[in-house]
């Protein structure tokens, strides 16, 4: 069979299934740079057209993990598994901050590679490089020894790991092929695998500020990626979880990472993250065969919460990255402040029925905390706190949230965006839903 770049396009467009060699030597060439960028859009394309059987994306999943380096944690002798959660983005989504240190203080090790915000959606290593000095890039043996003596490590993607996944994403990006389901699937699996997992969790986002807007679009992705993933050998569970409002109270870095040492050191904060929070830490703990069930797994997670422990693996790993090794204690006297912070007035009185969300994520995209280029800077400090959640009863003229801007002039305008993204009511039947909506495991697909 033909393995020239231009007859796989052929057949992928005409919408053949393509062999794991066809796909391999596809791959091979996206990670060597002998086929060119023309070629990958337009294999990007037809895959986005077509589509792809599972067997294919299983062999794109491996052949782009395997187009790089794969970490091996045998070697540091580690007592416990190596687990991991990926979310696929939304407003206000800090879980991966609080989610890493609670399940490496029940005895897992969360090697967690992460990335930057997309669009209106938050990044979660933007958070972090709002914490001075912490390294969202250091070398492989310093991850792998923050990890074995933190119990987590959250970092962004180095350049050895699914190589072939980091130029075929950014083709993607600007050929209008990012939503495609077995292309999403690959790109985050690469590089779950390629980190040396045991097991991983899907959380899923749906709603208006999430990819998938749709619980039907949602679970068609998590059932592909729990497909896939145990295909390729990783044990994976998904959870399709709400994003019609923003997760937790702030939004914009800085202010997220203030909330999630909050949460770490009382145990306690908003309803609804804690809640998401829990039930991710344990199905990482029941995948990673540190509890038997989901009910003593949550419970061993609550008391990770509430004793501080998870906090403690906070500040290791903070201070293991290059951050002070009293961030945790001393968190408002390093992390940047905006000098603008007021009330955004309700300008009517009822109860907040129903969220625009991605406009949210869009007005602390404009007041600075998020990029409209890739080689825009951050301001970290900027966004909104003490943001109400759907359901809440307002007087006209009560605070909807506290805006932190750089000017005046920003605030006012962020100030705007949130109160036309909020929709008033006299009733709320079930405001937002549930956050866990559904659970989808290997035995569902």
């Amino acid at each position: 069979m033909a393995l020239l770049p231009q007859e796989i396009i052929r057949r992928k467009r005409d919408g053949a299934a393509l062999s794991q060699e066809e796909i391999a030597a596809f791959v091979a060439g996206i990670a060597d740079d002998s086929i060119g960028e023309g070629q990958v859009a337009a294999f990007a394309m037809a895959v986005f057209l077509r589509g792809m059987a599972r067997a294919e994306a299983v062999a794109l999943t491996r052949a782009m993990t395997e187009s790089g380096q794969r970490l091996d944690w045998q070697g540091l002798d580690l007592p416990g598994p190596c687990v991991d959660k990926h979310s696929t983005g939304g407003v206000g989504d800090k879980v991966s901050l609080i989610l890493g240190p609670l399940v490496a203080a029940c005895g897992g090790y969360v090697p967690m590679i992460s990335g930057r915000g997309l669009g209106h959606t938050g990044g979660t290593l933007d958070k972090l490089d709002a914490i001075p000095g912490y390294t969202t890039a250091p070398d492989v043996d310093r991850f792998r020894q923050t990890v074995k003596a933190a119990g987590c490590a959250i970092i962004g993607q180095t350049a050895d790991l699914a190589p072939a996944d980091k130029r075929l994403y950014a083709i993607r990006d600007v050929t209008a092929t990012v939503e495609s389901i077995p292309l999403i699937t690959a790109s985050i699996l690469s590089k779950k695998l390629a980190a040396g997992l045991q097991g991983l969790v899907m959380d899923v986002k749906t709603g208006n500020g999430a990819f998938a807007a749709t619980v039907e679009e949602a679970r068609a992705l998590a059932e592909s990626i729990v497909a896939v993933a145990g295909g390729a050998g990783l044990p994976t569970t998904a959870l399709i979880t709400d994003m019609n409002q923003p997760l937790g109270s702030t939004a914009g870095n800085a202010l997220e990472v203030a909330e999630s040492v909050a949460m770490l050191k009382t145990g306690q904060g908003d309803a609804r993250l804690r809640e998401l929070v829990i039930a991710l830490a344990a199905e990482m703990l029941v995948l990673g065969g540190l509890a038997p069930e989901a009910a003593a797994a949550a419970q061993q997670a609550e008391a990770a919460l509430t004793s501080g422990a998870a906090a403690e693996r906070f500040g290791a790993m903070v201070a293991a990255l290059g951050g002070a090794a009293d961030f945790v204690e001393r968190s408002d006297d390093y992390l940047p402040k905006a000098p603008v912070q007021r009330p955004v007035a309700a300008e009517a009185a009822g109860r907040l029925t129903a969220c625009d969300t991605r406009a949210v994520g869009l007005a602390v995209v404009e007041l600075g905390g998020g990029r409209r280029r890739v080689e825009d800077s951050i301001d970290y400090a900027v966004g909104f706190s003490d943001l109400l959640p759907l359901g809440s009863a307002v007087q006209s003229g009560d605070p909807l949230a506290v805006v932190h801007a750089a000017t005046e002039e920003a605030a006012e305008a962020a100030s705007r965006r949130l109160q036309e993204a909020f929709t008033f009511g006299q009733t709320v039947e079930d405001a937002g839903g549930p956050v866990v909506r559904q659970r989808i495991t290997a035995a569902d697909v």
